[in-house]
């Protein structure tokens, strides 16, 4: 069993900052990578930013140059640092992990979601 736990979501004005964390817990082999997906009111899901074991990121251009993606391997955690939010940041977000539990493969795991809301 492999649970991925968000936290840090919430209000925060345009200009403000948010930071997101989530944790990875149960049994498994290694974590490949994990990062953070969004979801607007009436839009599809979308990477945010990704980051692997050997600390390669992959960052949306929407979020480049204010969002900073990070990750504590040893606690199994990533982390999302959003700074100068806008009101397009208004979203729910995804924390999720590639995870490799056994001998065949990895699988994506993903957490419950967390509401980000940015107002003008």
């Amino acid at each position: 069993q492999v649970q991925l736990v968000e936290s840090g979501g919430g209000l925060a004005q345009a200009g403000g900052s948010l930071r997101l964390s989530c944790a990875a817990s149960g049994t498994f082999l290694s974590i490949n990578a994990m990062g953070w997906h969004r979801q607007a009111p009436g839009k599809q899901r979308e990477l945010v930013a990704s980051i692997t074991s050997s600390g390669s990121t992959n960052i949306a251009d929407s979020v480049k140059g204010r969002f900073t993606i990070s990750r504590d391997n040893a606690k199994n955690t990533v982390n999302l640092q959003m700074n100068s939010l806008k009101p397009e940041d208004t979203a729910v977000y995804y924390c999720y992990g590639n995870i490799r539990r056994g001998l065949i493969g990895t699988r994506d795991y993903w957490g419950q979601g967390t509401q980000v809301t940015v107002s003008s």
